[in-house]
């Protein structure tokens, strides 16, 4: 037995903001991958949904966009990656949404982003903090067995294609997606590596990305994907927007971000992106702002640690 609703108030109540246990941590996480493992690398949503891009460890950012969208059981949620790493609360960002998807799975989808490995957040902040706050890195490989389980794609209502990062010149048809292995930790290069990291950009079709991983894609790369699966919209996150979102070319794909303030210090908007109709025709944006707690936390590098 699992007490779901005590680790959301041990979370998100007035005393919250607080991990759950190493103990209790497990088996939130054995039973998420159980769920997990039943979904599709392309995981079909259906509308009314929400849809939420980068988070990036901002906690109180987080519960912002359940304050403004409304609360995941009530409305139905789409998140494109990037939980974790750059943020001071990436382990309460990522146990928050992890156990609201083990309560509310069918409201909840979360896909991988290209922080959800394990080359990556050992680097960039997830990895430190887990053994600041835990003691030990135990968390930090549970964590890292769910980010494997997790969906590459989401498609909602069959008209609108979702990924973190973008394309890949080695898929055409996004049933190719569906063919991929994604119970692994994220390639160095290929189809999975580059919709982790790809971007859009003011190029005519492909060029390697300075990132070191994916492309850089353009108009008519979307525009021959978008005809192919005969799609509206590619919907993705992975890039900063100081608006808070973005269209690309002539509006056939979308960049999603919705981390406010971003590090803290970016000084940017962010929204999160709300289909209302079955026939995604009605679409709208609500802005996101920065919660006042979300900057105050205590630096992770700051906390002494359990064993000096």
């Amino acid at each position: 037995m699992v007490d779901i609703d005590g680790w959301i108030e041990q979370l998100t109540g007035e005393e919250g903001n607080k991990c759950l246990s190493e103990h209790d941590l497990k088996k939130l996480c054995d039973k998420l991958k159980e769920i997990l493992a039943e979904e599709s690398n392309v995981q079909p949503v259906e509308a009314p949904v929400i849809v939420c891009g980068d988070i990036h460890g901002q906690f109180y950012d987080l519960k912002n966009i359940f304050k403004k969208g409304g609360q995941v059981g009530e409305k139905k949620y789409l998140f494109l990656g990037d939980y974790v790493d750059r943020g001071y609360n990436s382990v309460e960002t990522l146990e928050y949404l992890l156990c609201l998807k083990l309560k509310y799975p069918g409201h909840l989808v979360l896909l991988r982003g290209n922080h959800e490995s394990r080359q990556i957040c050992f680097t960039y902040g997830f990895y430190e903090e887990i053994t600041k706050k835990y003691g030990n890195a135990n968390p930090w490989k549970y964590f890292n067995d769910v980010f494997d389980f997790l969906p590459i794609a989401a498609i909602i209502e069959g008209k609108i294609f979702c990924v973190h990062g973008g394309l890949s010149p080695k898929i055409c048809y996004i049933d190719q997606i569906r063919l991929l292995n994604r119970l692994q930790e994220i390639p160095h290069e290929g189809a999975f590596c580059d919709m982790m990291w790809s971007d859009p950009d003011d190029v005519e079709y492909w060029q390697v990305s300075p990132r070191g991983a994916g492309f850089y894609f353009g108009n008519k790369v979307v525009d021959e994907f978008n005809q192919l699966n005969d799609i509206q919209l590619v919907c993705r996150a992975h890039q900063l927007v100081n608006e808070g979102y973005k269209y690309w070319f002539d509006n056939k794909l979308l960049t999603v971000w919705s981390a406010p303030n971003y590090c803290y210090r970016c000084g940017n908007q962010a929204s999160i992106f709300i289909i209302n109709d079955e026939n995604c025709n009605q679409k709208e944006f609500q802005m996101v702002e920065s919660h006042e707690r979300s900057a105050k936390e205590p630096n992770p590098k700051t906390i002494v640690p359990y064993f000096l």
